[in-house]
């Protein structure tokens, strides 16, 4: 009995691995995600049932119970270098010179392979399983992100092949485009500051002490080198990549060889203009010498190999001039500069705004009113600025000072601990009030029509909004003496604010502006306590032990509804009426087990509306489109994601369809 035990739990792990490899290498699955779900699910109840069997490579050990109290130094056994930069033809064309000049000899070939925009990692295999994920730190040394690098399931934790008794693989971890965005989007609505860009965004959720975050933020891997290794896997680097898919390791599919650098060259300008077909970002290309001969006899310099080189794209920029800078004020108190510019035209957008992210980043640049400025898109999304064009500084011109004071309400600036970002702690700052009413009332939270930004900022001006609270206590009479409101409008604000006091509980909780939580945290914590009393009773154990919720989110939400002032608010929200129905059992089963991307404008439905009715129908919503997306449901404007779609033969249907499948 114990050995058939064992033997099925040996061939679920086997069978899992067998389909991850062919999901995330070849890119072909072969079951659907109900039927991978079932095995995993399966492989989980008997590992723990039978805790003796239990291994370290077992697909189930992806992500570790608990957060780790800090990470551990280690040095590469061999180092990880950088390469040297290129910016143009000529430049490749003199790397390629040199080459010549230090091998002797024409007689080698080049691969060419996507830079990719994430963070550099270390994989060790020993006797094939991972042991150990590291950065690359300064190069000689890393640290330790293990438990955070097993999270990612492009990773395979045992090679399905043999190989040496210690393999080293370098590769890069990065985000998806779409995930980037939708991270930035939630990383907002719960009030903290946005990723510059995505290797930002890999880096930070690589770094998190809690593997449980870092399991949701959705990065994946491309391989593309070794370090060190006790066997040789092939005589050159193209072989090399390809021996990595045989092992269940993912290589990105765009690799190209050349035989001469105007081959090389050519390639290379070509993915200029067709990076922006990819759900990933590149900011350039790599050229590798192949054969590993030639890379031993042309070494390395101090910090980089000879054999490689990096052609860096250039920069979708535009120059345009500093009219005035503003600093925000956010909901959570974070005081953001922001530079008002004439309108310039950057990557098919009109740009008036750019972020300076903070005022250390602002000081750095020198940025001052008048200035000349260059920007770009970071990451192709967020204009920022990127240099000053000093030499054309209009004279008289002084440095932005640093605001002691915040800028709305008086009240002294603080400076985070060991952070970058300055605050007003004033909790009964108007600005910091505006701003959690409008996200309060905003279509992703509470979504109270009518009530925009003019108004909310006039009710705080007036005096008639000092809280969530007081919004559902405003009567008509008082709307209606306000400037531009007719008593039609008042009606309709009204009735729209009466409307919201049934919204679901998840829409509330997202709401209240709880530090860390947005609307993906919400619903998992609406679906888990059923009530908002239950969540308002539970304790930080209780809240840790939600799959997705961590320790910093589930501090959070506990110290947040101990703190009186909020608590007050909350009851007072409860007793002007506020009461959301209980979170919706799943209707149906039609799309039990199916993921589902929702992307477009649609006429019947909001998009947070068309992904709860896919919830409820027992399906799961996703952000990107990948070979597991059972379809798309794509309204105007698709974009990006209806062309990947398209792109993997993924299904796409229109609203019409959609209401018929949820319908029945």
């Amino acid at each position: 009995m114990a050995e058939n035990l064992k033997k099925r739990i040996e061939q679920l792990r086997s069978e899992i691995r067998r389909h991850d490899y062919l999901y995330y290498v070849l890119n072909q699955p072969e079951i659907s995600d109900r039927q991978y779900d079932k095995l995993f699910a399966e492989l989980k109840s008997l590992e723990q049932a039978n805790p003796q069997y239990k291994t370290a490579d077992s697909p189930t050990q992806r992500v570790s119970e608990r957060p780790i109290e800090g990470f551990t130094s280690i040095r590469h056994a061999v180092p990880m270098l950088s390469m040297d930069n290129t910016y143009n033809a000529d430049e490749l064309r003199a790397f390629d010179e040199r080459v010549a000049k230090g091998l002797g000899s024409r007689d080698y070939d080049y691969v060419i392979e996507l830079k990719i925009d994430g963070l550099a990692v270390s994989l060790r295999y020993e006797k094939g399983v991972l042991v150990l994920g590291a950065t690359r730190g300064d190069g000689t040394k890393g640290d330790d992100v293990t438990h955070n690098v097993k999270t990612i399931k492009a990773i395979p934790l045992r090679l399905v092949e043999e190989v040496p008794d210690v393999l080293e693989v370098r590769g890069e971890v990065y985000i998806p485009t779409e995930t980037f965005a939708e991270l930035n989007r939630l990383r907002t609505e719960a009030g903290e500051p946005a990723f510059a860009n995505p290797r930002n965004a890999a880096a930070g959720s690589l770094k998190l002490l809690d593997a449980r975050i870092t399991a949701t933020r959705n990065l994946s891997f491309f391989a593309y080198a070794t370090g060190q290794i006790s066997q040789p896997l092939a005589e050159n680097h193209y072989q090399t990549l390809q021996k990595f898919k045989k092992l269940g390791l993912p290589v990105n599919p765009n690799i190209k060889r050349a035989g001469t650098i105007d081959e090389a060259i050519d390639i290379c300008l070509g993915w200029s203009d067709k990076k922006h077909n990819l759900d990933y970002q590149i900011d350039g290309m790599v050229i590798k010498v192949n054969r590993f001969d030639q890379q031993d006899i042309l070494g390395a310099t101090g910090r980089a190999p000879r054999w490689c080189i990096s052609y860096k794209f250039p920069a979708e920029q535009a120059k345009t001039i500093i009219e005035s800078i503003d600093v925000q004020v956010g909901k959570s108190g974070i005081l953001t500069p922001v530079a008002n510019l004439t309108a310039v035209q950057l990557a098919g957008t009109t740009v008036r705004r750019a972020s300076l992210h903070n005022f250390d980043e602002l000081n750095r640049l020198d940025v001052r009113c008048g200035d000349t400025v260059v920007i770009e898109k970071a990451g192709e999304i967020i204009p920022q600025v990127v240099e000053v064009k000093k030499k054309l500084r209009p004279a008289g011109t002084e440095p932005f000072k640093i605001p002691k004071r915040c800028p709305d309400c008086g009240s002294p600036t603080v400076k985070d601990l060991e952070g970058v970002y300055i605050r007003c702690l004033n909790p009964d700052c108007a600005a910091q009030l505006k701003e959690r009413l409008k996200y309060f009332a905003a279509k992703g939270q509470m979504d109270i029509e009518n009530l925009g930004i003019a108004l909310i900022e006039q009710l705080v001006d007036v005096g008639l909004a000092k809280n969530f609270a007081d919004l559902y206590k405003l009567q008509k009479s008082q709307l209606a003496e306000l400037e531009r409101m007719a008593e039609k409008s008042a009606d309709n604000v009204i009735e729209a604010i009466e409307k919201s006091k049934r919204q679901p509980l998840w829409r509330l909780i997202a709401a209240l502006g709880i530090r860390h939580i947005g609307s993906q945290s919400a619903q998992i914590l609406a679906e888990h306590f059923g009530s908002l009393n239950a969540i308002m009773k539970a304790d930080v154990e209780e809240l840790k032990a939600i799959e997705q919720i961590g320790p910093t989110m589930a501090e959070s939400v506990y110290e947040y509804f101990r703190n009186t002032k909020y608590r007050t608010v909350v009851d007072e929200l409860l007793a002007v009426g506020v009461k959301p129905p209980q979170p919706k059992k799943r209707r149906t089963d039609k799309l039990a087990g199916k993921i589902i991307v929702v992307t477009g404008t649609l006429e019947n439905f909001t998009r947070q509306q068309a992904e709860q009715a896919v919830r409820e129908a027992g399906g799961k919503v996703s952000s990107s489109v990948s070979g597991k997306t059972a379809f798309v449901l794509a309204g105007t404007n698709a974009g990006s994601k209806l062309d990947k779609a398209q792109k993997l033969g993924v299904e796409v249907i229109n609203e019409k369809e959609f209401l018929e499948i949820i319908k029945g």
